[in-house]
């Protein structure tokens, strides 16, 4: 073990093995995310304790994203071998524990073979033990370490067996002591000894990869293999081969397979899950289901959350002396603040069922399921993680298309789904829809409000075919990719791990949104109080043009005079020409600029504003409701206004945000430009089609 204070463990294996369970079984919730994406493919770090107080270690274990093997076929497994590779770095582990599944040893022990040859210091965990064994596969562990020749330990990562012993292991010294290869043919060994002679590092399979691998290779590699005409695809299809050789060889004496003893409900359970047309309807009657669960279980906390910040609000308001400190803690950030948080309740049950379906290993049916639909849009099976992920938030989905191998399916992934509902859009959403829905009002038995948001969600789904359709004919693709991948068993998802998840989701989504709304709502309520000669002439204005008006209706007139010729009023007031037509006028305006940094803040920019705009204490969605256009009497946020809004924000791209990921994933401005100039378009001609058509 290091004599360093901080030990690092690096945790790899295959995906869908419960390497992040294990995870989470060895950090609980002493741990944090890094930059990477996804459930899957996130670094997380975690860490433990060994020893007493005065003379104790800190062990810091990193969560690598899962790969299939060291030759890197997507950028998360890149990620992975440049980690295990870089022996400079400052994160380089001290030890690895290689995670494999007692359900698939010969395919996952392929990985193991490859960093067995890296000689470093590793632990072999075999997870799922108890599975396999009801499906009639019995490892023999004695075996399997005789064969190794490092650590191995048995583990049910699910029900914490095997963690005990595991951590005794972390802090014992392992030794790798380097072998012969067996992955090598033997004309290929003196074309590697003379590579290996003129490099710094000995490691043959170290040196290997950097001349099969391209993402791996130098310029000295590169000449080496030109030089001597290294056949690198012969050389790496023959490695492949040789090492699987190698593992049945003794795979044979390792795993014993009894099916009479078996008990397996997986099978039984994908004969429905997988079916080509219940498995379908299934999955749409359970999408169908989230949306009636988001209205429904979400409205009690939503009201005690709303009666709760309208409380403290006036509360604040009573105890504060009038002036314009107290004016921006009410009507700027407690408004702006309780715009998102009413939300809370929502967005934790859409992560809490992210949650559960990745949990029990339905998310992989998924893929599986609807690889076929979504070839014919131009993706794989795998976009759909990526493309479900854009239900919660679109940053960590378009990263998540890491995963898929082929360029062209994951760029077309990356520029679709900003097209799906995102968790910023469900503040907009219920706002709105609760503005043309009335609360209680039922088709069926169905809350008609959960409908409108099924749709809603339904049109986004629709037009992310729709583009990516018209991406496939445009972009031509140079090969044909194919899905391969291991089904994981079904699992009751752990409590523990399904709370950990929607803690980090919501806490990330609070944190990062409410940076965003708590400036965005300062900004707004200075340029929203603020103004030119105009509004610093608003009182005499207003007694000049309506001396016999009431005290209470001055202020009213007084309120709207100052609005209208803030500073905000004036940004509103120049782009209202080019929003008109779509049934917008100055005010909502303003949202759309300032949703621009995220898209809830909509709903808190919008609330500051009409809060501004009256002493009375209402909701958000009530002070909508009233408003009214002094030019016509009717209601601002009448049924075709509210249509054109909700259509102008399923189509835009979601947020600045969005850009950014796009441009980093991408490395294109092209397509970064590209992505924003449709999505602006069509939102924009689809809000105007539908305002002009109700109007």
């Amino acid at each position: 073990m290091s004599t360093e204070d901080k030990v690092k463990i690096a945790l790899v294996g295959n995906t869908n093995i419960g390497k992040t369970t294990l995870f989470n079984k060895l950090c609980g919730l002493n741990q944090r995310t890094g930059n990477y994406p996804g459930v899957t493919v996130d670094k997380k770090k975690g860490f433990l304790k060994f020893g007493n107080s005065d003379d104790s270690k800190k062990i810091e274990v990193i969560d690598l994203p899962g790969i299939n093997s060291l030759f890197p076929s997507s950028q998360d497994e890149e990620l992975v071998v440049r980690y295990l590779l870089n022996y400079q770095s400052a994160d380089f582990p001290d030890k690895i524990i290689l995670v494999v599944s007692a359900l698939n040893l010969k395919r996952n022990l392929f990985l193991y073979e490859q960093i067995r040859d890296l000689n470093l210091p590793m632990i072999l965990v075999v997870n799922m033990l108890d599975i396999a064994e009801k499906k009639g596969f019995f490892v023999d562990l004695d075996e399997l370490r005789a064969v190794v020749d490092v650590p191995v330990v048995g583990i049910s990562a699910k029900k914490g067996q095997g963690i005990e012993q595991l951590r005794a292991c972390l802090t014992q010294e392992v030794v790798v002591k380097p072998r012969a290869s067996h992955y090598l043919e033997e004309e290929a060994k003196d074309v590697i000894t003379q590579y290996v002679n003129l490099q710094e590092n000995k490691n043959e399979f170290v040196n290997f990869l950097q001349l099969t691998e391209p993402l791996l290779s130098s310029d000295v590699a590169r000449n080496f293999v030109l030089e001597n005409e290294v056949p690198v695809r012969k050389w790496k299809t023959n490695a492949s081969i040789l090492r699987f050789k190698f593992i049945q060889a003794y795979l044979e004496k390792v795993v014993k397979i009894d099916k009479s003893k078996a008990t397996d409900l997986t099978s039984k359970l994908d004969r429905f899950f997988l079916h080509p047309v219940f498995g379908i309807l299934f999955f749409f009657a359970m999408m169908f289901g989230i949306f009636q669960a988001i209205f429904w279980l979400a409205g009690f906390p939503m009201d005690w959350i709303d009666q709760g910040m309208s409380s403290l609000t006036l509360w604040v308001g009573e105890t504060l002396p009038p002036g314009y400190f107290s004016q921006l803690l009410t009507d700027g950030l407690l408004a702006g603040i309780g715009g998102v948080l009413i939300f809370i309740p929502q967005i934790a049950i859409l992560f809490f069922i992210f949650s559960v379906l990745e949990e029990s290993g339905y998310m992989s049916r998924i893929i599986y399921l609807t690889d076929r639909i979504m070839q014919k849009f131009g993706m794989s099976g795998k976009s759909i993680v990526p493309l479900i992920s854009g239900l919660a938030c679109a940053v960590p989905a378009i990263m998540a298309t890491r995963t898929i191998e082929n360029n062209r399916e994951r760029l077309i992934t990356i520029l679709v789904t900003p097209l799906l509902t995102c968790s910023a859009r469900i503040p907009v959403y219920v706002v709105v829809i609760g503005l043309v829905v009335p609360d209680n009002l039922k088709v069926g038995i169905f809350n008609a409000q959960g409908l409108a948001l099924m749709g809603l969600y339904l049109l986004g789904i629709l037009m992310t075919f729709v583009v990516a359709f018209v991406l496939k004919l445009v972009m031509k693709p140079s090969f044909k990719s194919y899905l391969i991948m291991e089904m994981p068993e079904y699992l009751l998802p752990t409590v523990k791990n399904v709370v950990i998840n929607v803690w980090n989701n919501v806490r990330s989504f609070v944190w990062n949104a409410g940076k965003i709304i708590l400036a965005t709502a300062v900004i707004l309520f200075v340029l929203a109080t603020n103004g030119g000669d105009r509004f610093d002439s608003a009182e005499q204005k207003i007694e000049k043009t309506h001396p016999l008006a009431t005290t209470a209706e001055k202020e009213g007139l007084l309120a709207a005079y100052k609005m209208e010729n803030s500073y905000l009023g004036g940004i509103g007031q120049a782009i209202e020409p080019a929003i008109k037509p779509l049934g917008y006028d100055w005010k909502i305006g303003i949202a759309l600029i300032s949703s621009l940094a995220a898209r809830e803040v909509f709903v808190g920019t919008m609330s500051i504003i009409y809060s501004i705009d009256s002493e009375e204490e209402m909701t958000i969605r009530d002070r909508l409701k009233n408003e009214v256009n002094p030019k016509t009497g009717l209601p601002i946020f009448g049924f075709a206004t509210s249509i054109s809004l909700l259509l102008f924000y399923a189509f835009s791209l979601q947020c600045m945000s969005t850009v950014a990921v796009t441009y980093k994933e991408t490395k294109s401005f092209k397509w970064t430009s590209v992505q924003f100039i449709y999505m602006t378009a069509l939102a924009y001609f689809s809000a105007l089609i539908a305002f002009q058509l109700l109007s």
